[in-house]
């Protein structure tokens, strides 16, 4: 009961809190250097190719706020990764929640999502990999979700907009 206790008052905290300025600041940078990464990967690999902007951009982008970044985001960097005030074993947490967003992209694609082969790629896996670490270090550095829904929203709409990725999804 206990343990249940600290989880529910950790989702409330990251929830509630607010980055300050340099906060931003330092998830810009985390920003730009995920992105530069998974562009280069992305790129080089052809797991990304630019397109024409895919239609439903107002339904993408409730959908992927709600789904993937909120949807995501809460389990993975919200509730399974511990608050720095939490542990002392940080690195090992920020390990086991991405090493578990990772798989769980498999996961769907073996399971409900059977048309998201993408999901399989050495390429994608690699991008998620980045992607969640990004998003972890940016929760434990601001103590706010916000930055790492953000982040994973958006690097997820401009994937399915403009690099391939609704298409690729099936």
């Amino acid at each position: 009961m206990a343990q249940l206790t600290a989880v529910w008052r950790r989702l409330v905290a990251v929830l509630t809190t607010l980055p300050d300025a340099a906060g931003w600041r330092w998830c810009a940078l985390v920003a730009l250097a995920c992105g530069a990464a998974m562009t280069a990967i992305g790129f080089s690999t052809g797991l990304y190719r630019l397109t024409d902007a895919a239609p439903g951009l107002p339904l993408r982008l409730l959908t992927v706020w709600i789904i993937p970044a909120l949807g995501e985001e809460i389990p993975f960097r919200a509730l399974l990764l511990p608050g720095r005030d939490e542990t002392r074993r940080l690195w090992l947490w920020v390990a086991v929640s991405t090493a578990l967003y990772v798989a769980w992209h498999p996961f769907e694609t073996l399971t409900f999502l059977p048309h998201a082969t993408m999901f399989l790629r050495w390429d994608f896996l690699l991008c998620t990999a980045i992607l969640g670490l990004a998003c972890a270090l940016t929760r434990l550095r601001t103590g706010s979700l916000w930055p790492a829904v953000l982040l994973h929203g958006g690097f997820v709409i401009v994937w399915q907009t403009w690099l391939g990725g609704v298409s690729a999804l099936g």
